[in-house]
């Protein structure tokens, strides 16, 4: 499984789904995703946590789709530039 799969489990709501792939995942977009899972989880003091470790601020609850929405953009994002010749 991969971290855009943790996405779908996101959008979903699934957060302890997307927690199994986030916590393999030692990467900064990991982390973010990583953070994502607490922020829904609504553990923001460890969310928060996952978020520096992205190199991120921590975003606020209320925009958790906004969020997903980021990720998912940027794991594309970083998708692409890896399959460029």
């Amino acid at each position: 499984m991969t971290l855009l799969d943790a996405v779908e489990f996101l959008e979903k709501g699934d957060w302890e789904a997307a927690h199994r792939i986030a916590q393999k995942d030692e990467s900064p977009l990991g982390s973010w995703a990583h953070g994502i899972v607490h922020m829904m989880e609504g553990d923001l003091s460890n969310a928060g946590h996952w978020f520096k470790r992205a190199g991120r601020e921590l975003a606020n609850p209320d925009h958790v789709a906004e969020e997903i929405a980021s990720l998912k953009e940027a794991l594309k994002e970083q998708v692409s530039k890896l399959s460029e010749p």
